[in-house]
């Protein structure tokens, strides 16, 4: 017996088998925050093969509250999450490999990173995501497991093609998740109450053990908890999982000016902008800036720009498409 996982070998529902499936598998996890940090230390103890790690974004000093893989180091080397997270994990096991992409999630990087997944794991705050995500398992067949806290709630469910109906099909029954923790904040039990539950799917997932999902949710500040199966609630007509699936958010995925939920930030996509045209802007405007190996940060009228080597630009302080587009204008004419 394996030494390292002898504690989770003799769990009987996982055992010598069980482990071996989980030490052969393959994980992508979208997103790199609360949920997401949680959860890859998790699988990275349980022995996973392999993660795929997404996230757009870097380390600030909100995060450090509840995403647990990040420390000070981290905010004051101006790191993306992807690979602080990256760092911190092969502290804990050298031998996972770990292939992390500083992104936003769309239709081509997850047909790059996830379609020999065995489970995708949504860690995301992203509606809009996740419904990028649902389409692509479904239409590459592979489960995947949602995920969400808000102050003191969580929800927790995992969707699996051909078995049970999609997120799409369940999402009226679902708890309202429109707000953000930037805007009401999040309390890690609730954190911890999410990533347990998807993470304890997962591992059923991996070690090849049949089970019923069950839409769970509830309150930790209030001590409520409750949970209820979803296989009659199948739409015939859904775009993903009915009789004619169009799959259409993975048509829609690719946006080059997007606004960051609750986070009064716009996101910019352009290749042009890349690493040597922000370099070369910025010094001909004189701007103030600091730089890593990952990203230019520079101060533009005001606003913090972080521009990422691939020409991808966040635009702090701003809450609409419209005043995104302004504000590049500005910059760039």
């Amino acid at each position: 017996m394996n030494e390292r996982y002898s504690r989770q070998i003799l769990f009987d529902k996982i055992g010598e088998k069980g482990q071996l499936n989980i030490e052969q598998s393959n994980v992508t996890i979208v997103g790199m925050g609360a949920l997401g940090t949680h959860i890859a230390e998790q699988l990275t103890r349980a022995g996973v093969k392999r993660l795929n790690i997404i996230d757009r974004d870097y380390v600030e000093t909100s995060n450090l509250q509840r995403q647990t893989l990040f420390i000070e180091a981290d905010i004051k080397e101006m790191l993306p999450k992807v690979v602080a997270a990256e760092n911190h994990l092969k502290q804990i096991r050298e031998d996972i490999q770990i292939r992390s992409y500083i992104a936003q999630c769309d239709d081509k990087l997850l047909n790059e990173v996830a379609r020999y997944s065995n489970v995708i794991i949504d860690a995301t705050d992203n509606f809009n995501t996740r419904l990028l995500i649902n389409d692509f398992a479904y239409k590459m067949n592979i489960p995947w497991v949602y995920g969400a806290c808000l102050e003191s709630t969580y929800v927790q469910a995992t969707f699996i093609p051909g078995i049970t109906p999609c997120f799409n099909c369940v999402l009226p029954q679902l708890p309202a998740i429109s707000r953000t923790c930037d805007t009401v904040g999040v309390i890690s039990p609730a954190v911890t109450m999410a990533t347990s539950l998807q993470v304890t799917d997962v591992l059923k997932i991996l070690s090849g053990n049949e089970f019923t999902p069950k839409i769970t949710y509830g309150d930790v500040w209030n001590g409520e908890h409750q949970s209820f199966g979803f296989s009659q609630m199948k739409l015939d007509e859904c775009d993903t999982c009915g009789s004619n699936p169009t799959y259409a958010k993975l048509a829609s995925s690719d946006q080059m000016i997007t606004e960051l939920c609750g986070r009064h930030t716009i996101q910019y996509i352009n290749e042009k902008l890349n690493r040597p045209a922000i370099e070369k802007f910025v010094a001909q405007n004189g701007l103030l800036h600091k730089s890593n190996a990952y990203m230019i940060q520079y101060l533009y009228d005001d606003h913090r720009v972080v521009a990422f080597n691939n020409g991808r630009l966040l635009i702090h302080g701003l809450d609409t498409v419209t005043e995104g587009k302004q504000f590049v204008e500005n910059m760039f004419g």
